[in-house]
C-alpha cells in the first residue's frame, strides 16, 4: 500500500486538525522521566488519508537520523505541541530503519520498521511469533490497531457546527409600465359670420317729375353707365396646433421591511466518561465559531 506525505495528500490539512500542525511537534518519552528525543518532521498517510506514521528526526539522540513512528504507538498532545511515545529508549530507537525521504516505503521496509515495535521490548502486545501470519498480499493496517488504529480512537478531531440566517437581498423585476401616445380624432364645428354684398337697383319718380328743363342743359348720350364693385366675405378655416399638456415620467421608491422567521441548529458536544479523569480545556468561543 503506498504511503504518502500529508501535504501531497492533502495542502489544507491544517483545517482538518482546528488549526493544528502536527510538524515540528517536539517527542518525548511517556512516564516519569520524560525526555526529549526529537522532532516530528513530516507525517505519512495511506490512499485514504488515514494517518499511519510520524517521521521522526532523533537529532536529540541520534544526529542526523530519522525514523518512522506508527501513529497508535504516539500520543498527541495539542494543548503542549508534543507528541509522547511510550517504551522508547535510545537503543530501540538505533534499532528502528533509517528513513529517508527519497526512498520508496514499500512493504519490505515497513515489515522492518514493525518488526521492531512487535518486540517485546518496545510494549507490543502481540507476540514477534504472530509475524509469520502476516502475507504480502494480503496485509491491512487494520490486522495491527495497537500500531495503527488508537489514532481513530484518540487523536480524533471533530467539528461542531451550527446554522446562521443570512439575510440577503435580491432584486427582481416585478412589472413595467409603458407610457406612450396615440392620436384620437372627432369632428370640431365652427361658425364664421360672413357678409356679401348685392346691387339693389330702384326706380321711382322723382319730385320734379314732368317739368321742363332748361333749353340746352339735357345733352343726350349713348352708351352711359354707372359701375358699382360688390365684394363679398369668403371663410377662411385652417388647423394649428398647440401644447395642450406635458407628462411627466419618473420612479419613486417605496420601503419596507420584511421580517423572517426560521428554526436554525447548533451541535452541542456529549461527552459520556465512567471515571473522573477527563478535564475540559475547551476555550469560549462565539456561537458562530463553534
Amino acid at each position: 500500500m503506498a504511503l504518502l506525505k500529508i501535504e501531497d495528500f492533502d495542502p489544507n490539512y491544517r483545517d482538518t486538525f482546528g488549526g493544528n500542525d502536527l510538524q515540528g511537534m517536539s517527542v518525548y518519552t511517556e512516564g516519569s522521566n520524560e525526555e526529549k528525543f526529537g522532532n516530528v518532521t513530516d507525517v505519512l498517510v495511506d490512499e485514504e488519508g488515514h494517518l499511519r506514521y510520524l517521521v521522526v528526526d532523533l537529532g536529540f539522540w541520534i544526529f542526523g537520523k530519522k525514523v518512522l513512528l506508527p501513529i497508535g504507538r504516539s500520543r498527541i498532545d495539542y494543548n503542549s505541541d508534543r507528541v509522547y511515545v511510550s517504551g522508547m529508549t535510545r537503543e530501540q530507537a538505533e534499532a528502528l530503519p533509517e528513513y529517508s525521504d527519497r526512498m520508496t516505503t514499500d512493504y519490505d521496509y515497513e515489515e522492518q520498521v514493525r518488526g521492531v515495535y512487535r518486540s517485546p521490548a518496545m510494549g507490543a502486545s502481540v507476540s514477534p511469533v504472530a509475524d509469520a501470519t502476516y502475507d504480502r498480499s494480503t496485509y491491512n493496517y487494520q490486522q495491527e490497531p495497537s500500531l495503527y488504529e488508537i489514532n481513530d480512537r484518540d487523536h480524533q478531531t471533530l467539528k461542531l457546527y451550527q446554522e446562521r440566517l443570512i439575510a440577503n437581498k435580491t432584486r427582481v423585476k416585478t412589472g413595467e409600465v409603458t407610457v406612450g401616445k396615440h392620436i384620437e380624432t372627432e369632428t370640431a364645428r365652427v361658425s364664421v359670420p360672413i357678409e356679401k354684398e348685392r346691387v339693389v337697383i330702384e326706380r321711382v319718380t322723382p319730385a320734379d317729375a314732368g317739368q321742363a328743363v332748361a333749353p340746352g342743359t339735357v345733352s343726350f348720350q349713348e352708351g352711359e353707365v354707372a359701375r358699382m364693385e360688390i365684394y363679398e366675405e369668403t371663410p377662411d378655416i385652417h388647423k394649428e396646433a398647440f401644447v395642450r399638456e406635458e407628462v411627466r415620467v419618473s420612479k419613486v421608491v417605496d420601503r419596507e421591511t420584511v421580517d423572517a422567521e426560521e428554526t436554525i441548529r447548533r451541535e452541542e458536544l456529549d461527552v459520556n466518561t465512567t471515571d473522573q479523569t477527563f478535564v475540559d480545556r475547551s476555550t469560549n468561543l462565539p456561537t458562530d465559531r463553534i
